[in-house]
């Protein structure tokens, strides 16, 4: 039995529906990945009740109703108070205390790797991603397949009470989107990060979704890799909350943690040794041709590492899925490795409509 199970959740109807089968489904993850954790009580001591939470909820409400909604049925899912599940929610949009372990404020800082492999010729487009966490979410997390009342259907990666989008994931449009966290320092008020990847899951197009990303009451941000099958156009959109810069991929590339892009030379960020030595090691092997072995040729390195294992390395992170998407005009294909030992674990295909 792999010791990386991922369950795959179904859900349907209008918003809070389908947010109470995703709470439902996690709740156990959440009481006991999440709760114990010093990451959830630092930020439940330092901002729960706060004016800035609220804010952000504010700004949320306003902005994005329906997926607050979600929330909402998470929470009541879950069993716990919406403003527990929403503080969640808005983790990185929260600085956490000073006083938290070095190791808390690596976990909060660990990220991903994608790479992005542009269609050639008659050739799919790629777009393959490592999903990088806390170690206590191994095994607990969700593949979730929703047909909302609303908008298109959509399959997103989900941690425990957490609003899908900020992983991997597809509508059928033909969007997909990957997502590698950033620590930049431009806190705002505004609509949490986590609403911006949802509402992504929603866009009818890679414009649309650009379009998302370039709201600038956005409270926080993260890093976007977003392919669009109808086109095979692929974007690596970095989107801290002061700014959103676009590069279309002409070329094979690959991002880890930290910003890259000139327009944020003189955004204060925090780089880890982690996401640079990913960054560089990505860097190098597409310039050697690994990718002639496939994506997982890089994204299962455990040199670097690449491909986290905290069994095995002194690192914080643990790489809790891989996922590759191959986008053809009307469709994309989807892959879901639990580990390099357990490939294929999920797998499917989202016609497009």
């Amino acid at each position: 039995m792999s010791r990386n199970p991922i369950s795959r959740v179904h859900a349907k109807g209008d918003a809070f529906s389908i947010g109470f089968t995703l709470g439902r489904a996690t709740a156990s993850g959440f009481r006991e990945g999440v709760l114990p954790t010093e990451q959830y009580r630092a930020l439940d001591a330092r901002w729960r009740g706060s004016e800035y939470l609220q804010a952000l909820e504010s700004a949320a409400r306003a902005a994005y109703p329906r997926y607050v909604r979600e929330i909402e049925g998470i929470a009541e899912g879950a069993g716990q108070h919406f403003e527990t599940v929403f503080l969640w929610n808005c983790r990185g949009d929260l600085r956490l205390p000073e006083h938290v372990s070095p190791v808390t404020k690596a976990i909060a800082a660990a990220g991903c790797t994608t790479l992005l492999i542009p269609a050639e010729g008659d050739a799919p487009a790629v777009i393959a991603h490592n999903e990088d966490g806390a170690a206590e979410f191994l095994g607990a997390c969700s593949w979730v397949e929703v047909e909302p009342d609303e908008s298109p259907a959509w399959s997103s990666f989900m941690y425990p009470g957490m609003l899908p989008g900020h992983t991997f994931g597809l509508n059928e449009a033909g969007v997909v989107q990957t997502v590698n966290h950033i620590s930049a320092q431009d806190f705002q008020p505004g609509v949490p990060r986590q609403i911006i990847c949802r509402a992504i899951l929603d866009a009818g197009s890679l414009d649309e979704a650009v379009a998302i990303l370039k709201r600038q009451d956005r409270a926080s941000g993260f890093h976007h890799n977003l392919g669009e099958a109808k086109t095979r156009r692929l974007a690596s959109v970095e989107a801290p909350a002061s700014g959103c810069a676009v590069r279309e991929a002409a070329s094979p590339r690959a991002h880890a943690n930290h910003l890259l892009f000139g327009e944020f030379d003189g955004l204060e960020q925090t780089i880890t040794l982690s996401s640079r030595n990913r960054q560089e090691a990505a860097d190098r092997m597409i310039a050697e041709g690994a990718l002639a072995g496939g994506a997982e040729a890089v994204l299962f390195d455990k040199t670097t590492p690449i491909h986290c294992d905290k069994d095995h390395r002194n690192d914080d992170a643990q790489t809790l899925a891989t996922s590759v998407f191959t986008l053809f005009p009307d469709r994309v294909e989807w892959r879901v490795h639990a580990t390099p030992d357990d490939r294929d674990a999920l797998s499917g295909t989202m016609r497009v409509v």
